[in-house]
């Protein structure tokens, strides 16, 4: 009987040492969040780690009492991805404040003692924008940005304006549309490039739409107007629909993120955090004061990639998606990457 009570001792302590790393999803409505955290959870577990979680549904509010939950099931280090940068921050704060590293994970959180780790979305919207003007230098363009509450719409559009800045400003494109898309909903793209549409009589010659999933809601309105394939279309993130389209060719190119590659960071640096190591510490940490308020903090941000039709194997080759469901639906000798 000693002996099993020491062995149930010793189990019980093992279990007491496991680090808990718990991640709050803001929710699983876009196809690579569910990546990510497939990536992120093989990776905490792989380390030894507990992994806990909690979706908060699109509801800031939810958020806020999901972080707290999270906490008292004893997380040891928490990763956020905000649904709302502002409204998440006294929860990330009282967090911090209980001796407990946060990393804002893709959607900036302003706050110096959270580290922040996400893609160079500046970059990604420059790939965007490089990609439709390199197709289409003049006309008529249309913005279908990203949630108002999302600092990544707004670095995605700080980078496009670096691109085609110029262009406006000579007057060889014309801005005719803009607007926000309430939580990335495609349907809500839909609708503003819907009404985009009909404000200019379908004389629309570009769109820099901010995501896949915005970019199948311009696409879509686009089709209904026979206008698919005629007028290119940016996005972002890979989503395998995405992808297709660019095979197909109704969408320009999809900027990749590599979010397993993201995944992995976010938990190898949680789990470093969560052991004591400062944020400055993190291998390839860098400073970031890129934010609205210019708040410094400790970063790492990984490089997309632009995917044209040109370069679709990139995608393929990389295991991200299979080459079935990239070309389903695509003629014959008209994608390289298809034959």
């Amino acid at each position: 009987m000693l002996w099993i009570g020491v062995l149930l001792g010793t189990t019980a302590a093992s279990a007491q040492d496991q680090l808990v790393i718990g991640v709050s999803w803001n929710n699983f409505q876009e196809e690579r969040w569910k990546t990510d955290e497939f990536a992120l959870q093989a990776a905490v577990t792989a380390a030894g780690a507990r992994y806990i979680s909690a979706d908060a549904q699109s509801s800031a509010g939810k958020q806020l009492t999901d972080i707290e939950s999270l906490i008292a099931q004893g997380a040891d280090a928490l990763i956020v991805l905000a649904q709302d940068g502002e409204a998440v921050g006294p929860a990330v704060s009282a967090a911090v404040a209980e001796g407990i590293p946060v990393i804002g994970y893709d959607r900036l959180i302003e706050n110096p003692d959270l580290f922040y780790l996400s893609f160079d979305n500046k970059e990604v919207g420059r790939l965007q924008a490089q990609a439709v003007f390199a197709v289409r230098p003049t006309g008529n363009y249309v913005f279908i940005k990203g949630n108002s509450a999302d600092s990544n719409a707004d670095f995605l559009f700080q980078g496009q304006m670096e691109v085609l800045g110029p262009a406006l400003e000579a007057g060889a494109i014309v801005n005719v549309g803009e607007a926000y898309t309430d939580n990335w909903n495609p349907e809500v793209a839909q609708g503003n490039m819907e009404q985009f549409l009909t404000a200019n009589n379908n004389e629309i010659d570009a769109v820099v739409a901010s995501n896949d999933g915005t970019a199948g809601g311009a696409i879509a309105a686009l089709a209904a107007q026979g206008l698919a394939g005629a007028v290119p279309v940016s996005g972002q993130d890979g989503e395998h629909a995405a992808l297709n389209r660019i095979a197909l060719g109704t969408q320009t190119v999809s900027v990749w993120k590599d979010s397993r590659e993201l995944g992995r960071k976010a938990a190898e640096v949680a789990i470093a955090l969560a052991e004591g190591t400062a944020l400055d510490a993190i291998e390839g940490a860098t400073k970031f004061s890129g934010g609205p308020r210019g708040v410094e903090m400790n970063a790492f941000f990984i490089a997309p990639v632009a995917v044209t039709r040109d370069n679709l194997n990139v995608v393929i080759d990389a295991g991200w998606v299979g080459k079935a469901i990239v070309c389903q639906g695509v003629t014959r000798g008209s994608v390289a990457a298809c034959d």
